[in-house]
């Protein structure tokens, strides 16, 4: 089975910027898992146990998220040929809630554990999934002729707030 995986990753005709937002998803999140303790620092209490709560949230949301994109799910950010645009659930509100649940996870997780080394992989991530998910909204444009009246009623990230 893995090599089938393996095999399907490499066969497929995708451009190299694909390639390079996935495997440096994948360094930072092994980044992320090092025990480096860049300084040391104290947190209220009701701060770290906030920083469980927003990790908590981050898994619910991530599961959700990918309970509802099902077959479409690719860690690549090019759509599959056969998907299609998913605007129900958490995606009626929020164009990427994978990423979302991703950020809040790790955040909360850096908080919750007092790193500020987890914390600032965590922001630079958010960096790269900003530009992932721009790109990523470029080729879902041209996929889907309706995808720009998406982009204007929900949120990247979060929710857009209506006044």
């Amino acid at each position: 089975m893995n090599l089938k995986v393996s095999s399907l990753f490499f066969t497929m005709k995708l451009p190299l910027k694909d390639y390079l937002f996935v495997g440096i998803q994948f360094v930072l999140f092994t980044i992320y898992l090092l025990k480096i303790k860049l300084f040391s620092f104290q947190l209220p209490e009701f701060i770290t146990v906030s920083g469980m709560i927003i990790c908590c949230l981050g898994v619910i949301i991530l599961i959700l998220a990918l309970l509802q994109l099902n077959k479409n799910l690719s860690p690549f950010p090019s759509p599959k040929s056969n998907s299609e645009l998913i605007q129900a659930g958490l995606y009626k509100y929020i164009r990427h809630p994978i990423y979302t649940g991703i950020l809040l996870m790790l955040l909360g997780s850096g908080v919750y554990q007092i790193s500020s080394y987890k914390i600032g992989i965590t922001l630079i991530l958010s960096i790269l999934f900003y530009f992932k998910s721009k790109y990523e909204e470029q080729k879902l444009t041209l996929k889907y002729s309706n995808y720009t009246e998406y982009e204007k009623v929900t949120g990247r990230f979060f929710p857009k707030l209506k006044f």
